[in-house]
């Protein structure tokens, strides 16, 4: 796949819930071949009708972006006013991000990191100074880097008991826009 394509960020709606959750179903696939599966687990996020669930309410709830390269979708992300109910809102207004996700085919694309300025962009549009998003910190820390390299600050860390498995290692990170 040609790198130099062009990407566009438009906005996302309950059609898009099938494309996202293949963009989900591609890294978990990305994920367990690379020996990381704690991070969403093993099972097609399609299949699982927790993820499915969730994917639907954020959809639905929040303000859904996907990112297209040469006018194909590639990678997704969903704006609200709030956390997830597992972390503490900031005393301030903000705009948290969550599911962030990109199908693996567009790996090293830059549509991820499009989609964090649009979202930085969108925040600051609305007259808010606070992007917040939180996200695996198992393994090799990967993840937080790459939301360090788009300029987020890390700002505190987190579990979450699973039912089926150890605790899930979480790091909240923000980003000053105004």
């Amino acid at each position: 796949m040609e790198q130099n394509g062009k990407i566009s960020i438009r906005d996302g709606g309950p059609d898009d819930i099938p494309v996202i959750l293949g963009m989900f179903d591609s890294a978990v696939e990305w994920l367990v071949a690379q020996g990381r599966p704690r991070q969403w687990g093993t099972t097609p996020w399609s299949e699982n009708p927790r993820a499915v669930a969730m994917i639907t309410r954020y959809v639905t709830e929040g303000a859904p972006y996907i990112a297209e390269y040469d006018g194909v979708p590639a990678a997704t992300l969903t704006l609200t006013d709030a956390p997830g109910d597992y972390l503490r809102p900031a005393d301030e207004p903000e705009r948290f991000i969550h599911t962030l996700a990109s199908d693996r085919r567009f790996k090293g694309h830059g549509v991820g990191a499009a989609l964090l300025a649009h979202a930085a962009e969108e925040t600051r549009r609305a007259g808010i100074s606070l992007l917040r998003v939180d996200c695996y910190a198992g393994d090799d820390r990967k993840l937080v880097a790459f939301y360090e390299r788009n300029g987020f600050v890390p700002t505190e860390s987190f579990t979450v008991d699973t039912p089926d498995a150890e605790a899930w290692p979480g790091q909240v990170l923000a980003r000053r826009v105004r």
